[in-house]
């Protein structure tokens, strides 16, 4: 008898997950609740349907997401060759007709002969999982309540967020070391092994920033409330509402630092801290935001130092339901709790859920989902996610518990190692990074065939669709 995997939330991830794992033959139980059960922002019941922008990014080979297509298009993605198919002109990114694509990606998934399309709303994991051989789960970030509340008790209410407060990461070498200063709070200015880089104000620049912070733009066009987030601070201008020295003395205070420059605490002063290992981006340190992206870009950029910074992650503040992937997911996007391991077949998670931030992670997230539990399902071993390429780094960061305060992140250069000989222009540095992706990628598709995790059905997929 074949085995068979229950998949909730027919989404990008979920959709993609079941059709990887059907073309292995493996039998699919794809749960989504939509119509039955709406949320606020879908506009029908089809699978894989846009709710924001329809724009997947750019698609130069040389830009982190141009790396993340050449890997969805190499291992055969369904989902993302029906958007290839069902493009609209977009310049140098790829843009859909989404009805077209969640229309040609329902199709799909309702003709496939090994997918039962379920239209209920899931309420437990563990009546998921029964009679299950694997549970992968991509409810994305608006999971129902009821769901939500059980998968709390399963990853534990600590390591389950439902409101995304992140802070803005910029890339270091948009910085400019000149005005920054390496230091941590009461150390020795003249050690010069602080763990953050600080970027110094001047009562006047202070005044000019904060005034411009008060009258951006805002997302969301009301004041928050503390009780309206988990485990998150108030958005940086909400606490420059409250009082105009309320940021001096919070985010923004200068207690035990000294300039260099001027051997004399700053009127005011903003931590980074490096987002990775290797200090390739670093992230504004209580900046959580609700600002708009062009407002952040405008606004942030009057911070000395950050004048040219270019940004690897807007900040962003909005309801959103996803795990602490640090602390309960491996490598192959399992999770790993007690609760989850008593249930009997093991449990993937995919898509924002997971803390991927962007439709095409989402894509490869549910890809690689399907990879994990068809190999487990098997008893074999699939090759290690190489780190050279865009979702490997993304799932390194995301997976990697000495990652503190985790968001959703999305794929960017910051995130990847460094190159074994430094580049110092921009633009042959990210090809480098490229054409370093894209051997890992060889590597990674051959050890899959050879592994028999590369079904020919799947590579039809990624090249026309079919």
């Amino acid at each position: 008898m074949s085995s068979s995997v229950t998949i909730l939330g027919a989404g990008l991830a979920g959709s993609e997950a079941a059709l990887h794992l059907a073309a292995r033959g493996i039998r699919v139980r794809l749960v989504e609740m939509r119509p039955a059960v709406p949320t606020p922002v879908h506009a029908s019941g089809d699978c894989a349907e846009l709710v924001c922008s329809n724009s997947l990014k750019s698609t130069k080979p040389d830009s982190a997401a141009g790396m993340l297509k050449r890997e969805l298009e190499a291992l055969g993605s369904f989902v993302f060759a029906a958007a290839r198919r069902h493009a609209v002109p977009a310049g140098g990114a790829l843009a859909v007709d989404r009805a077209a694509l969640s229309g040609a990606v329902t199709a799909l998934v309702e003709e496939h002969p090994l997918i039962e399309l379920v239209r209920a709303e899931a309420r437990s994991v563990r009546e998921a999982a029964a009679g299950a051989d694997a549970l992968v789960i991509a409810t994305g970030p608006l999971t129902s309540d009821a769901l939500a509340a059980d998968l709390a008790r399963i990853a534990g209410a600590d390591h389950l967020a439902f409101y995304d407060a992140a802070a803005p990461i910029v890339m270091a070498d948009s910085l400019d070391g000149e005005k920054l200063f390496r230091q941590s709070r009461y150390e020795d200015a003249s050690a010069g092994a602080g763990d953050y880089l600080n970027a110094p104000f001047t009562r006047e620049e202070y005044d000019a920033f904060v005034e411009a912070l008060v009258g951006a733009e805002r997302v969301i066009q009301r004041d928050f409330e503390t009780h309206d987030l988990f485990q998150a601070c108030q958005p940086i201008e909400e606490i420059a509402r409250k009082g105009h020295d309320a940021p001096r003395f919070g985010t923004l205070k200068p207690v035990g630092l000294t300039d260099p420059r001027t051997g004399r605490r700053p009127w005011a002063a903003l931590q980074l801290r490096a987002e990775d290992a290797h200090g390739m981006s670093y992230n504004l340190v209580g900046f959580q935001t609700n600002l708009t992206f062009p407002e952040q870009r405008r606004v942030f950029r009057m911070i000395p130092g950050l004048e040219n910074a270019e940004f690897a992650r807007y900040g962003v503040m909005h309801r959103n339901t996803f795990l602490d992937a640090p602390r309960l997911l491996d490598a192959d996007l399992r999770l790993r709790t007690p609760q989850a391991e008593a249930l009997g077949a093991p449990v993937f998670v995919a898509g924002q859920l997971a803390g991927t931030e962007g439709y095409c992670e989402a894509i490869r997230s549910g890809l690689h989902a399907a990879i994990s539990a068809s190999a487990a399902l098997a008893g074999v071993s699939a090759p290690p996610l190489p780190r050279a390429t865009a979702f490997g780094a993304l799932m390194a960061y995301a997976t990697d518990p000495a990652t503190v305060d985790y968001q959703p992140m999305h794929v960017n250069f910051g995130i990847m190692e460094p190159l074994e000989r430094p580049v110092r222009n921009k633009r042959e540095r990210y090809a480098a990074y490229a054409e370093r992706g894209g051997e890992a990628l060889e590597a990674y598709v051959e050890g899959l065939a050879e592994a028999g995790l590369l079904p020919r059905d799947a590579r039809r997929g990624g090249a026309d669709g079919r």
